[in-house]
């Protein structure tokens, strides 16, 4: 596994681990990453299949995924407390994850995090009979979460898990760029932000605000936002 660390562990202080979205290596969060490690220890890693990382073997399932993180979390932090990160399917992955171990994931960021159940959102809103490109947008979507991706990883739909009430700051994106597709943006429009609510389930301690500004890349579109997130929720987690 490819593992990058920057800034100073502080006692009591989580270790914040930062989690990519598909088809991003942990090169893709550098900035950020050494943004964050100004006033945290940070740490970044890429995914089977990504990255300088090795390639999977075969299908990997959310609980292979798990398992591989709960290594990494063992490196970079040992027992200590971590808060988890996450863009996009890494936002996703962390959110499954929390809810099995919170006696180390004291916190949750997730920055425009894919659905929870977003086979049944694009299959809702776009038909099989939608025309170029929305079709394709469809295909490429199913493909992917039936394991089409470099990770090999399989992304069925389903509920969002408790992780008790540890502090969760959903973060969405306020630039509709989903809207741009015809006939049917403001479909998936309305599905991606339903997704964004469904993850306050996650945590009774959750609240979810907008990125004004922002499309889906929120840590670069608005790192400024993403950073007093994560800071706020280290320091619940500390407290």
């Amino acid at each position: 596994m490819n593992v990058s660390c920057s800034g100073d562990a502080v006692d009591g202080k989580p270790v914040v681990v930062m989690m990519t979205g598909l088809g991003d290596d942990l090169t893709k969060m550098a900035d950020f990453q050494e943004t964050v490690s100004k006033e945290n220890r940070v740490c970044s890693f890429d995914r089977l299949g990504q990255g300088a990382s090795d390639k999977p073997t075969g299908p990997q399932t959310v609980a292979d995924s798990g398992k591989i993180l709960t290594g990494v979390l063992d490196q970079v932090a040992g027992d200590g407390p971590v808060v988890l990160a996450g863009h996009s399917l890494g936002g996703l992955l962390a959110a499954r994850y929390a809810p099995d171990h919170q006696d180390q994931v004291r916190g949750l960021v997730l920055m425009d995090a894919t659905s929870p159940t977003t086979t049944a959102d694009i299959s809702k809103v776009i038909p099989e009979s939608a025309a170029a490109p929305a079709d394709e947008l469809r295909a490429q979507t199913l493909a992917v979460n039936k394991g089409q991706n470099a990770e090999m990883l399989l992304l069925p739909d389903g509920k969002v898990a408790s992780a008790g009430d540890i502090p969760v700051e959903v973060i969405q994106h306020g630039v509709r760029y989903l809207g741009e597709v015809p006939t049917y943006g403001d479909g998936l429009e309305k599905v991606w932000t339903e997704g964004q609510h469904k993850w306050l389930g996650v945590s009774t301690n959750a609240k979810l605000s907008t990125a004004d500004k922002s499309a889906h890349e929120i840590y670069v579109d608005r790192p400024d936002l993403a950073l007093k997130a994560i800071q706020r929720v280290t320091a619940q987690a500390a407290g």
